[in-house]
Parts: structure tokens; sequence; C-alpha cells
């Protein structure tokens, strides 16, 4: 529900959640609907919105600060428990449970796009046909006068939904974003950084400076690695190096060699397979060499090249078991139920 303070034109619009991308976009299609954006946006201390209620300084998400900055708003939160602070929304709410859900209870809908059109048109009513009775006018009359010349023109383009997220980049300069891995320069391994995550887009921000930039990708646990991110040849960074991995691979097994050799040549940058390898090292302290060993030999059978794929097998304590794949036959199957050659023909 969202409601204007002089002329109370209403707004009402069904989502699935109230979760932090539905709350921006119910904002952004509110001004469309209205036509223009207002001085404050005053909404209530929903924790989507407000990170720490307080009456003197409330701590506003991020990404809502954002979209009201875009539009030229400011977001002012009503005081904790103090419903008269938004008294014209608290009646708004009560307006559209009797006049517009009151009037659909009965109702069947098989979507939410179905929910919204009912919707549509009962505020056409509520908006443009009811007059209210102290003034002898709609609301959207009383909207044309009042509220409209105080409204701000919307700008050109629509604002994008963002997230903000705090992450810290690994070893290999990556940053984990919805199990996909994204470059940042070299040297800001190790380093707490900031992302913006939208539809498209992921920018990484370090100290307020953006570092990085990448096209969203799905998360399918791979890299996107600019060329420039990587350092000189490949040499040491922090204190970990290929040369270095493969000495901590030996020192295990060489089953555990032979698997890091692969998970380094099948990444199209070594450093890629840092994190798998690191991974793997550090099973050693949970489960012992002997089983981490065999767990890598398991892999290399099946032609897992993962870090997860060595965890499963130790979880499942299939390392302690023979594989029943022995070495591939190419001798002819001769049974009763195998059709020859000569049945096509």
């Amino acid at each position: 529900m969202a409601v204007l303070g002089a002329s109370s034109l209403s707004y009402a619009h069904a989502r699935w959640s109230e979760t932090l991308p539905d709350w921006i976009e119910c904002h952004i299609q509110a001004l469309e609907f209205f036509g223009g954006a207002p001085a404050l946006l005053v909404p209530d201390n929903a924790k989507v919105a407000i990170i720490k209620a307080c009456h003197f300084d409330p701590q506003v998400n991020r990404t809502y600060c954002a979209m009201a900055t875009h539009y030229g708003s400011a977001v002012l939160p009503t005081r904790p428990r103090r419903p008269r602070d938004k008294a014209k929304v608290e009646a708004a709410v009560r307006i559209v449970e009797r006049w517009l859900l009151g009037r659909l209870r009965h109702r069947t809908f098989y979507s939410l796009a179905e929910v919204n059109a009912a919707i549509a048109d009962l505020l056409y009513d509520l908006n443009d046909k009811r007059v209210l009775r102290r003034v002898g006018v709609t609301r959207r009359q009383l909207f044309e006068e009042l509220d409209r010349p105080a409204l701000r023109p919307l700008p050109v383009e629509r604002y994008v939904f963002a997230e903000w997220r705090i992450r810290r980049a690994g070893l290999d300069y990556h940053v984990e974003i919805e199990r996909h891995y994204y470059s940042v320069p070299y040297r800001f391994a190790r380093e707490q950084v900031e992302v913006r995550i939208t539809a498209n887009t992921i920018e990484i921000f370090h100290k307020g400076e953006r570092i990085a930039a990448h096209r969203r990708s799905s998360g399918n646990g791979k890299h996107t690695t600019i060329p420039d991110h990587m350092p000189s040849a490949h040499r040491r960074f922090a204190d970990w190096t290929i040369e270095r991995i493969q000495r901590e691979a030996s020192s295990i097994g060489p089953e555990v060699a032979l698997l890091y050799e692969k998970i380094l040549a099948d990444r199209p940058h070594p450093e890629q397979g840092f994190r798998a390898c690191m991974g793997i090292v550090r099973l050693n302290k949970s489960f012992g060499r002997d089983r981490v060993n065999a767990a890598c030999s398991r892999a290399l059978e099946i032609g897992a090249r993962t870090y997860g794929s060595v965890r499963s097998i130790l979880d499942n304590h299939l390392d302690r078991t023979t594989s029943t794949n022995g070495p591939a036959s190419h001798e002819p199957i001769h049974h009763e139920n195998i059709r020859g050659p000569r049945y096509y023909h």
C-alpha cells in the first residue's frame, strides 16, 4: 500500500513476498502510478527497509536508499511504535481491506497477474469515482490540484534493482557470488570488498573505489577472470604458488598429487584451481592422510575434479569401498537377449 499525503490517492499491489526485490519493485510501480516522486518516502519499520529502528537515527537499507536517491526522494521512516506517523496509510489499508479485498474475497484467481488486474479495476473506482464526503471531490481531483504540482518528475531511466553484499576476496583473487567466482586485481587478494549485484552486472568496490566489473553469470561454480587481474606469469601472490601446492600434495600421497595436476590442468588459469586444492589439503586434518589419498584415487577413477566431490567421497565413506568399475573391456558381449547386427538386415 502507498498513499499520497494531501490527496489520499491510493495505490495497492499484490506480491508473493516482502523480500527486498519485491519491496523495491512495489515502490517503483507506485511512483510510476502516481506519475512522479515525492520529496519524502515514509515507510514503517519493516525489516526489509530498516536495518535498525531508532527514534533518533534509524539505519535504512542501502538498496532502499539508492532507489530513493535515484528518484530524488529521501527515506524518513516512522518512529517505532508511533502509528500516527503514518496515519494516512493506516487509514488507506483499512479502506483497501474493505473496498478491495472484501469485494474480491469470493473470487478465485489463478495467477498474481489476475489478482493485480482485479485490484487495478477497483483502485480506479476508489480513486476516480468515489467522492470524499468531507470535501465533495474524488481523490483523483484532489491529486491533480494538490499533489501533482508538488511531485518531482520521474527520471528517464527506471531504477535498476541492485543488492549490496560484503565479501572477502580469496587467495585466488576471486570473489564468490552465488556459486560463481569473479576476479579482482590480484593485489586485493584476501581483502574485504563490497559487491553491487544487479540482474546483469557484478561491480566490486574496495574502500569506495570500483576495482572490477563483470557481466553476471549463472551459479555454475565456474570462474570469470579478466586477464589484467592476474599476476604476471602466474607468479607468487600471498605465500602460495603452484609449486607450493604441488609440494603439499606430494606430502599427502601420490594420488593427491595426481588429482592436483588434473585440477590445475583443467582450469583456463591455474589459480582458478587453488581453492579446490587448498580445500583438499585441509581435509587432511579431519580425515587423515590415508583416507584423503584414497578419496583422491576414487575421484580420479570417476573423473571428479572438485573439492566437493572429494569431500562427498569421504563423508559417505566411499574411499573405504572397492570400486565396481573395472577397466573397460572392448570384447563383444554375448547374451541371448542381445540382438546381433544380422537382426537389422
